[in-house]
């Protein structure tokens, strides 16, 4: 059995326009290592500012030696040491301030 011709096939599903990408502005890579400061985790700190772990790392290795490569580092060692005496607060001692 043949199918009608039809002149007007039915038009295709538009599809959904692509997600726009997050980036890295400079807003989020201060609340990120904000964060950082305060968890000691990147994973935390990433998703926090709507970013993967993944691609924070990416960052960093992108920025290699540059302010926010050495604030990641100095961040991470200030968590480190707030957890050895935990009635320091490494953000008031180093003039950080909470978004």
């Amino acid at each position: 059995m043949e199918q009608p011709f039809a002149p007007n096939p039915p038009a295709a599903a538009a599809s959904p326009a692509p997600a726009r990408r997050a980036h890295w502005t400079p807003d989020r890579q201060r609340r990120f290592l904000t964060h950082l400061l305060a968890t000691g985790n990147v994973t935390q700190a990433a998703r926090a500012v709507g970013m993967s772990p993944a691609s924070a790392h990416r960052l960093r290795r992108r920025l290699l030696g540059t302010v926010f490569d050495r604030t990641w580092s100095h961040a991470l060692a200030l968590h480190a040491q707030s957890l050895a005496d935990p009635f320091t607060d490494p953000t008031r001692q180093h003039g950080v301030t909470h978004a």
